[in-house]
This record gives structure tokens, sequence and C-alpha cells, in this order.
């Protein structure tokens, strides 16, 4: 916990007295290599390729056709910049894109759309990732900004590759419905496999099988419904304004489609709600649990010492250092003290098993 609060500090400590629009990158993959991939494609035709170096991508700007560029890489600002001032980004949104910590938003300019979102997916250790993905939306391009490679986009790629469904076909602003689309999709994913988390460990409290780092376990799922709360519940307004909003970069057959996702997201937000709420109530249940089994402890030490408490008593009796005790002289004293013992002991069996307390 203290390293994670330290990395957070000097995250925030790289924008400290810094000029608005300064582009300084807020992440720790200092050493992440820039990866450049580009779709160019129309109806007809499909062109992918991997380009050297930022100054490649500046011919798709004015190009007919529609073009894709997914840059990997926010360590490497000055790639950024240059790509920044070929398309005319202001600063700000520069700044944003290489700021990891951003809340998910959108703003308008004249001639594109900046968005930003939040992609949330499991990679193979169940480790839930989260990046944030940037978006330029222009006349005929898109520009998607990762800090690493590895992301949710594979089923875009192959639908670009081989012309399934619509893409092809339709303009930029679809293709950017596409990608926030696939992110989107994974959100269902994410918050499925939080829930079977959730009864997972919702069912082994109530069978017992409680492990010693249950709370551990608890405050770790609590964090990840709030990450997921955090990167989701925003989004709900981008795509509002998306809807909303009459800007001719978007077309308005588009719309419907940009609706479809916002359902999506309200629906994926309901579903956190839920599973905040049962989250909440596991720290109660496994308290619960902990006391009903002290509870069933203190109740077997209770019901022992109840027995034993007379038994010592006459053991006590008897064990007195008196010169005169008139049974210590009786030939069958010992057998008669036992057999009260026993009787006693069995009679208060009897008692407690009939007050259903065994």
């Amino acid at each position: 916990m203290v390293k994670l609060a330290k990395k957070r500090t000097q995250h925030s400590k790289k924008k400290l007295g810094q000029i608005p629009g300064s582009v300084i990158y807020t992440g720790n993959r200092a050493k992440q290599k820039l990866s450049i991939e580009v779709f160019d494609y129309n109806k007809e035709q499909c062109i992918e390729k991997d380009l050297e170096s930022v100054e490649d991508s500046f011919v798709y700007q004015s190009s007919e056709t529609i073009t894709w560029i997914n840059i990997n890489g926010l360590n490497y600002v000055d790639a950024i910049e240059k790509l920044g001032a070929n398309y005319n980004l202001h600063p700000l949104v520069l700044e944003d894109i290489v700021n990891i910590n951003q809340r998910p938003k959108i703003d308008e300019f004249d001639d594109y759309v900046f968005i930003v979102v939040k992609m949330l997916y499991y990679d193979a250790n169940e480790k839930m990732v989260c990046e944030q993905v940037s978006f330029i939306l222009g006349k005929n391009y898109v520009l998607t900004f990762q800090e690493s490679e590895g992301d949710v986009f594979d089923s875009v790629r192959d639908r670009i590759r081989q012309a399934k469904g619509r893409v092809r076909s339709m303009q930029a602003d679809y293709l950017l419905y596409v990608l926030i689309d696939a992110i989107v999709d994974h959100y269902f994913s994410v918050i499925e496999l939080l829930g079977d988390k959730i009864e997972d460990f919702e069912t082994d409290i109530f069978s017992g099988n409680i492990s010693d780092n249950a709370t551990q376990n608890i405050q770790n799922l609590k964090r990840e419904i709030l990450r997921v709360r955090r990167s989701i519940f925003p989004l709900r307004e981008v795509i509002n304004r998306i809807e909303k909003n009459e800007n001719p970069l978007i077309h308005k057959k588009t719309l419907t489609f940009y609706r479809d996702i916002y359902d999506h997201i309200i629906q994926v937000s309901e579903n956190i709600d839920i599973y905040r709420e049962m989250i909440w109530s596991l720290m109660d249940m496994y308290m619960t649990t902990i006391s009903n089994k002290m509870n069933e402890v203190m109740k077997v030490l209770t019901i022992m010492a109840s027995i034993f408490i007379p038994l010592t008593f006459i053991a006590g009796i008897y064990g007195m250092n008196f010169e005169y005790i008139p049974e210590l002289k009786y030939q069958y004293g010992y057998f008669i003290i036992w057999g009260v013992m026993i009787i006693i002991f069995l009679g208060m069996l009897f008692y407690f098993k009939r007050k259903k307390w065994l």
C-alpha cells in the first residue's frame, strides 16, 4: 500500500508547477518501445502497415480514404508533439494524452474531436489492466494513443482486414464507434468476472471455507469495483454528449450506434451498483460468520464449565484436610461419589440436550 501511494504521489508531482500545455508523460513505462500501426482503407481495399517514424503518418491527414493510426508508447513525448503539430492538436490535448490519470472526457474543436476512455480487461493472470486510450476523430482519420502494446481492438482489426460488417463502407465516425464499442464490450467481461469472484467468495463464507486473508480479499474486491466504477461512470456523460451534439464530424446515421453504446454503459453501471452493494455486505457477512463461530466455541466452553462446576465442587468438598468427614470411613464411599458424579454429568447432558443447547 505504501509503495502504491508513493507511485501515485510521484505521478502527481510530475505536473506540479508546470506551465499549462506542458507535454509530460506521467506513467511508469519509460522503456516502452514506440510502435505505430496504420489501417488505411475504403470499401474496395485495405492497406495495413507498421510505420518506422511518426513523420510517415503525416501523409494520411488529407487522404480520401479512412485511416486509423494507432500509437503505442506515450513516453515518446517528442514524437507525439510532432504528430500534434502536424494535425494541429491543441497543446492542452497533447498534455491530456500523455497524462494517464485523466478522467473519461470529450472536447470538441473546429476540425477534430478529442475523447479519453479507460480500457479495462483481465490479463492471463486474472489481474485487472486499466489503461487510458485517447481518441482524435478527424474528417477522414482516427488517431488512438495507448501507453503500451496490448489492447482489446483485435476484433476491430479483423473486421477491417476481412471487410466484415459495415466498417469499410462507413466514415471515420463509425470507426470511432467501433473502437469505443470494443472497449465497452470488454466492460461486460470485466464485470462478469468480478461477479463470479464475489459469488464464489459469498459461497465460501456461507460454507465456512474462509481463508485467513479473507479481509484482505474483500478489500481487494472493493478496490477493483471502485476502480471499474471510476473508469465507466464518466463515460456515460461522454456518449451522451456525442448523442446530443451537432458536430459535423459525427453523422446523424451514426448516432443510433452511439445510443446503443449508451444503453450498454447504463447496463454495466447498474451491474456495478449491484456488485458494489454485494461487496459492502460481504464484510458484514464475514464478521457475522466469525462471530457465530466464536459463539459456538464459547457455547461449548460454557457447557463444559457448567458440567464440571458441580463435579469440581464435590471433589473440593472431599479434598479438604479436615480430620472428621463421615463419608471418608465408609467402605463404598469412593464408588458412591463416582456414581453421584456420573449421574450429575449425564443428567446435565440430558438437560442441555433437551434445551437444544447441544
